[in-house]
């Protein structure tokens, strides 16, 4: 799950005490191409307003315009945009892609104010669940997610929606540096959770006035400290990119402790066996842990500036993230270097 579905949750239970009615959108299929995938989330109010996304706009407008004209009063409907020709173009939908919608119209009660919490709990991180949806009664419910490896939505075999809940996806900066600006401005865009932890005032300053402090939460504190507290969970990505060994090393060392899904630090080849010498000696890692770590870190695009740099750090972790095999790694050059 990305980080604007935790924006929705909360947004909902928000809106659960100030309103009787909302309205819970969920992508369950896409056939082409789509820009939301299979899970994504949107609520809304019946006065059309709205926290989340399912197509990057145009199937946005299309719900809201049938909402405010009256339209799904029914406890759950599923609804195809983008099946049709005419609508496809109408809705500006790439390649021909298709959207299936759950929609459900959710009366607040003590019930829905319950789950709601119960989700948010999930996307932060303490547990991954199941919702099950019916969308014939608009019945809801929570299970415990036994496979979380399985795709973001299916449905069984009586016909319910099932659709998995799990962390939402975050980026642990472990000191600050000018490519860990750029990897927070990205992985942002990309919808992750971003907690940048740096003890030296004078950098976090910088940090900040360089604009790259929006949206971005900023922990003063050494990053091995914010690690060993619990903050990494299983869809936690830690990145270490400021090449001082004193910020870099014990941060690796808390990581490889954690259920974190990527760990990564930056350097060039020789200086990543250094590290991994010198994190065995003194850090007391073994040959297991050592293998965890990202490093060097990110793809091989030839990055020489920082922004590009950072481009290919965020770029491998999705590819670990979703999967994909294939590990070229990127030799950090000199001007990413620089704190």
């Amino acid at each position: 799950m990305r980080h604007l579905d935790l924006q929705v949750i909360q947004q909902a239970r928000e809106w659960a005490c100030s309103h009787d009615t909302i309205w819970l959108c969920t992508v369950l299929n896409t056939y082409g191409s789509s820009p939301r995938a299979p899970g994504s989330m949107l609520v809304a109010t019946s006065d059309g307003h709205h926290v989340g996304s399912l197509s990057g706009g145009c199937v946005e407008e299309a719900f809201i315009e049938s909402l405010q004209d009256g339209a799904f009063s029914r406890p759950a409907t599923i609804v195809r945009y983008g099946e049709s020709q005419e609508e496809s173009q109408r809705l500006q939908l790439p390649c021909g892609g298709v959207l299936e919608v759950l929609i459900e119209r959710l009366e607040v009660t003590d019930e829905l104010k319950v789950h709601l919490e119960v989700l948010e709990a999930t996307l932060l991180g303490r547990k991954r669940l199941i919702r099950r949806v019916d969308p014939q009664t608009g019945r809801y419910r929570v299970v415990l997610d036994e496979s979380p490896n399985g795709p973001a939505v299916t449905r069984d075999e009586q016909g319910l929606v099932q659709i998995r809940v799990g962390p939402a996806l975050r980026l642990i900066l472990a000191g600050i540096s000018p490519v860990a600006g750029f990897c927070a401005q990205f992985a942002r865009a990309l919808g992750y959770e971003v907690i940048v932890c740096d003890p030296r005032d004078d950098v976090r300053r910088d940090f900040v006035a360089a604009g790259h402090g929006e949206g971005v939460e900023v922990q003063a504190v050494l990053p091995a400290l914010f690690i060993a507290s619990g903050a990494c969970h299983e869809a936690t990505a830690v990145v270490a990119l400021t090449h001082d060994p004193r910020i870099d090393d014990p941060a690796m060392v808390e990581a490889v402790k954690t259920p974190a899904f990527y760990i990564g630090v930056m350097g060039s080849q020789r200086t990543s066996q250094k590290r991994a010498e010198r994190l065995k000696r003194s850090g007391g890692l073994n040959d297991e842990e050592i293998a965890r770590l990202h490093m060097p870190i990110g793809m091989d695009l030839g990055s020489k500036a920082p922004a590009e740099i950072a481009l290919a750090v965020v770029a491998d972790i999705m590819r670990v993230f979703n999967g994909k095999a294939g590990e070229a790694h990127l030799a950090a050059a000199p001007v990413a270097t620089a704190v």
